[in-house]
């Protein structure tokens, strides 16, 4: 018996279904869910489709029948809306009292798929869903001044910095920042990297197929001699269109004769590419599935959470998952965060070529080479300096304190090059803050019993990328200028710009009447493009909402 063929012309999605041509002799023939073999008497194959583009048949692969058992997920016809987005939004955090909860811990989140979707909204004329926007994800999309590290083996440095809230006189803002190490090309692993990409009828607009073809072109011009790509498409089942290769041509030629129709066996597909990953392991390499859909996966609850379990598993066999989501009406942005955060991987939403290029190009090791994984923050405050306190994002990556210190906690993962930003606004003791007086509160502790001179202890836990047992980082934030501190100027301003631009689109109510103008104003003037590009979406914003 030998794998069946097939054209990824227009009807490679329905064949992939189980459409009506027929192999020749014993061949498999791919529909989806089991394997059928031809026998003599069995009706002449249909007329080969037309080749649209003129050009050679690509041949497609049947997906391997060794699957473990317990992690196939088959594709489940479900009905989708096509005018429905999906989201996981968070309430926006809480204040918190310093003197009842002192320490605020959280996963580290590198992703930047937040922005980019708003921006989708914003320069399609409508202001995005609440629930689509993620603070941490706008402020992270920016690049800013941190120092650089310069040892692999300690691939961070750590940097705080203290402002006055320009919303809200009364209040600080504390910023934290973190620098990754950056990987000199000639130091790059090599990688083994498995676009999976869904060419479903769903995909069959020019914001989808089209753009994952030009986003997964680029990626493929940055291979070095030692890396390798294989392509796995989806549709009704899964296929391999490619064997492993570094042939930049022959990527590239794969990908253009893609074309979209058909259902979504998005789990089936994920199977698929993982194995295809396991074949062909690069040991101390990089492992990583590139999956490339608008995450219309066709499954039902109970099958999310067998992917999930699958996703987990060979994480922790050391092959992760990227998720880059494509276009607009059904696009589940859920299922793609949350696949990728299961899959120590990262989350980009791709809604122009210029993003494909800033993800996939100028930002490629970021991408792909991790440095350090499972990264947690943890910031204890004084209650003697500060009173409240609450966090701007990260509502979904929230942590509880025990978690901190237990290395069997899953947390996030950073690449070379990547920058992490967090900022707190904090009350300082004695201010008048957003929580009035307890009658039967608790007071805090005397000056000087608890460290006056100390603001904040910061503390970061992180694994190198082949270890198991974590390393922490510790910092103490001094409380000097607390109350004198001055307005934010430089990398600080246009970074509380971003946070604010962030919670105004939340709806936050304690930016009290600070404005999109506001905000713009606060950014200042900007020579970077993607800068520039922020302050125009806030005048777009203004104009959307009125305020």
């Amino acid at each position: 018996m030998r794998l069946a063929q097939f054209t990824t012309t227009t009807c490679l999605a329905s064949l992939l279904a189980g459409c009506a041509t027929q192999p020749e002799g014993n061949d498999i023939v791919v529909t989806g869910q089991r394997n059928e073999t031809t026998t003599e008497g069995a009706p002449p194959p249909s007329p080969p489709p037309v080749n649209i583009a003129g050009a050679p048949p690509l041949m497609v692969k049947a997906a391997p029948m060794r699957a473990a058992p317990g992690y196939y997920v088959p594709p489940v016809m479900v009905a989708t809306d096509p005018g429905r987005e999906r989201y996981d939004g968070e309430k926006i955090s809480p204040v918190k009292l310093t003197v009842t909860e002192p320490v605020s811990t959280f996963s580290v989140d590198v992703d930047t798929g937040s922005y980019a979707n708003t921006r989708r909204f914003l320069t399609q004329g409508a202001l995005p869903p609440k629930d689509a926007v993620r603070t941490e994800e706008m402020v992270n999309y920016f690049r800013y001044s941190y120092p650089v590290p310069e040892m692999r083996s300690a691939p961070f440095t750590v940097s705080t910095d203290l402002a006055r809230t320009p919303w809200n006189p009364e209040t600080r803002l504390l910023r934290i920042g973190l620098r990754g190490y950056d990987l000199p090309r000639k130091d790059r692993p090599p990688a083994n990297l498995v676009f999976l990409v869904d060419v479903s009828g769903s995909m069959n607009s020019q914001d989808k197929l089209p753009l994952v073809k030009a986003a997964l072109s680029g990626l493929a011009g940055e291979l070095g001699e030692k890396d390798k790509v294989s392509i796995v498409v989806y549709a009704g089942a899964a296929g391999m269109v490619l064997e492993p290769t570094n042939d930049t041509r022959k990527i590239r030629d794969a990908l253009d004769r893609l074309q979209a129709g058909g259902s979504t066996a998005g789990g089936a597909g994920l199977q698929l590419a993982y194995q295809i990953a396991e074949d062909n392991r690069i040991q101390g390499g990089v492992n990583r599935v590139i999956l490339a859909t608008d995450g219309d996966f066709n499954v039902g609850i109970s099958n999310r959470d067998a992917l999930i379990e699958m996703i987990e598993k060979e994480r922790d066999s050391g092959i992760t998952l990227t998720t880059l989501g494509f276009g607009t009406g059904n696009y589940n942005e859920a299922m793609m965060e949350q696949i990728a955060d299961h899959g120590n991987g990262n989350y980009a939403y791709i809604d122009s070529a210029l993003e494909a290029r800033k993800v996939l190009t100028d930002e490629m090791a970021s991408t792909l080479f991790t440095i350090a994984k499972d990264v947690k923050i943890q910031v204890e405050f004084n209650p003697a300096s500060v009173s409240q306190y609450r966090l701007l994002g990260y509502e979904n990556r929230a942590l509880r304190e025990e978690d901190f210190d237990n290395d069997k906690v899953d947390a996030g993962e950073i690449g070379a090059g990547h920058q992490v930003t967090a900022i707190y606004e904090i009350v300082p003791a004695g201010a008048k803050g957003w929580i009035g007086p307890r009658r039967y509160g608790d007071k805090p502790a005397p000056a000087g019993a608890t460290k006056p001179g100390e603001l904040a202890y910061v503390k970061l836990r992180y694994k190198l990328p082949d270890g198991d047992t974590s390393r922490l980082i510790e910092r103490v934030v001094p409380a000097a200028g607390l109350q004198n501190s001055a307005m934010p100027h430089g990398d600080m301003a246009f970074a509380a710009a971003v946070a604010a631009y962030g919670q105004k689109l939340r709806g936050d109510p304690l930016l009290g009447d600070f404005s999109y103008r506001d905000i713009a104003a606060l950014a200042g003037k900007q020579s970077d493009f993607w800068r520039q590009e922020f302050i125009r979406l806030t005048a777009v914003a203004d104009g959307l909402s009125g305020n």
